[in-house]
């Protein structure tokens, strides 16, 4: 009895670390740690590097660059978890920002009329490519390869080759405006009030209906430790201007699609698509409406970040956008997201596209040449591919 009593007692230990493990960090994918850790490591290289990457007009410098790849990150995500690609949304980003332009300068319309309409034509663009591959069977890769040749020569007779500047005050504001820093303040106070709300509210329903709940002070812990990073975030902001506009729109647009994507029966359903077509198909969903409004939700959100990354430059030109599909790619990857499909979230890619920045300020700021940047971004998307691929291999085993 005495020696059956000690091995339970020391198969109990490792079940009870790995409980605490799980309620401290929960169910989240060991890449998304792990790119985290990275990302803390590249802020600590960058900084000892070079001493100005650290500083508060730095960061938030870096976090207005991050915010036309996290917007465009945030579409992607949806598309790839669909296990379809879009190799189009810079090429759109550079149509619509051009097209933003135009209204502005050339036809002088009202900043909200030029808002809504960019807005539509980035979602009529992402509806033809969503019904080609949708409804004509067309493989999303070429779809999307087509459209970033074709959209980028239409950038290109539109405006005649042209730098087209934009010189209204409101659009001006979108990509370049700080908010006060009482309104900092405010949101800080909000964010940390929300964080404690959601995590007794969560153990609330948890012993309400008779699950595991973690430990209290579990709870404690990981409230405490986001709502230090949310004051560390809002005290650096407002060391400097205040905290960016592009930045609170990427926090509300992540806030939406990570609802879509986790409580509705849309999100479930692209989970589902992305996981095993033939299973979604006989479970009745209807995946070509699916699909196609996924990829209208993908070129909404690339004009979006053309509205911001026009407004940022103020201007448009023919090279806006380029390359930005390989960053928003590279974005989801890094954070989690499987090119296989099936898995993938918002709060991943959003970390990806915050690595992706981190690496092209801090190689700029360095003074290393541009190839440098392409050559090291190119090569951590290959090693986050690798390690998806053999982290489903060993699934599979």
């Amino acid at each position: 009895m005495q020696l059956q009593k000690e091995l339970q007692d020391r198969t109990d230990v490792p079940a009870t670390r790995k409980s605490l493990w799980s309620s401290l960090f929960g169910e989240m994918d060991v890449r998304a740690y792990t790119m985290v850790g990275a990302l803390v490591l590249l802020w600590v290289l960058f900084g000892i590097l070079n001493p100005t990457f650290l500083t508060s007009r730095n960061l938030s410098n870096l976090f207005t660059q991050m915010s036309v790849t996290s917007i465009l990150a945030i579409g992607m995500v949806l598309v790839i978890v669909a296990a379809h690609i879009d190799l189009s949304v810079g090429s759109i980003v550079g149509l619509t920002g051009g097209i933003a332009a135009i209204l502005s300068n050339w036809l002088e319309m009202p900043a909200i009329i030029v808002i809504l309409a960019t807005m539509v034509a980035g979602a009529v663009l992402g509806l033809l490519q969503g019904w080609l591959v949708a409804y004509k069977m067309i493989p999303a890769f070429i779809v999307t390869l087509g459209g970033m040749m074709v959209f980028r020569g239409v950038l290109m007779g539109v405006t005649e080759s042209k730098t087209i500047p934009i010189s209204d005050p409101v659009l001006g504001l979108l990509g370049n405006a700080y908010f006060a820093k009482g309104f900092g303040i405010v949101i800080g106070l909000l964010a940390v009030g929300f964080l404690l709300w959601s995590a007794f509210k969560k153990r609330s329903s948890r012993q309400k209906y008779g699950f595991e709940v973690a430990p209290l002070g579990v709870d404690i812990i990981k409230v405490s430790f986001l709502s230090l990073l949310v004051v560390s975030f809002v005290f650096v902001m407002n060391n400097y201007k205040g905290i960016p506009f592009p930045i609170i729109l990427v926090i509300v647009l992540a806030i939406i699609f990570y609802f879509i994507s986790t409580k509705t029966t849309f999100g479930r359903h692209i989970y589902a698509i992305g996981g095993n077509m033939e299973a979604a198909r006989l479970s009745g969903i209807p995946i070509k409406r699916k699909t196609m409004l996924i990829f209208v939700l993908n070129g909404l959100l690339a004009s979006i970040a053309a509205i911001v990354l026009t407004s940022r430059l103020a201007s448009a030109t023919i090279t806006a956008g380029n390359m930005a599909e390989m960053d928003a790619i590279a974005a989801c990857v890094i954070g989690g997201t499987s090119l296989m499909g099936g898995a993938g979230t918002v709060i991943g890619a959003i970390i990806g596209a915050l690595v992706m920045t981190t690496l092209d300020n801090g190689m700029s700021l360095m003074g290393l040449e541009s190839f440098w940047q392409y050559v090291v971004k190119g090569s951590i998307l290959v090693v986050a591919v690798w390690l998806d691929i053999s982290n489903r291999r060993k699934g599979v085993k």
